[in-house]
């Protein structure tokens, strides 16, 4: 099983990463100069790193990308162009995630849901954050 890619008039606007998808080394599936890197880490009993932190780099990011990875539930997410057109239904389950990397989205909850959620920051606010589109 591959992670599927949501793609609409040529724009990838989402990763779907089901539990079932497996790798058999560390596999990232954004691309390199994304501001977003995400992927699965994988490696055999006994492999070890060694001790280490990540250099402080100035970064400048003009897009914000966010994943959910569901814990327990079910969610939807919508899926819309820019212009509001409903472009997908996903439905996540548990150990499902998603990497919403372009265009609008909207989630519904069908049974109550625990969702790890990772995005760039900082966070600014909803009124500087969102953008509502009109469907």
């Amino acid at each position: 099983m591959e992670p599927e890619a949501i793609v609409y008039n040529g724009i990838k606007y989402a990763l779907v990463i089901r539990s079932g998808v497996n790798v058999n080394k560390t596999t990232f599936f954004s691309p390199p100069d994304s501001s977003f890197q995400f992927g699965l880490l994988a490696r055999p009993a006994g492999f070890q790193e060694e001790p280490h932190t990540h250099k402080s780099i100035s970064r400048t990011i003009h897009d914000l990308q966010q994943m959910f990875v569901v814990q327990r539930g079910v969610v939807a997410v919508d899926l819309f162009s820019y212009e509001g057109t409903k472009i997908r239904e996903i439905l996540l389950y548990a150990g499902d995630a998603i990497v919403l990397i372009e265009g609008p989205h909207a989630i519904h909850v069908v049974e109550d849901m625990q969702c790890i959620s990772v995005k760039q920051g900082p966070f600014m606010g909803d009124e500087a954050d969102k953008l509502v589109i009109k469907e």
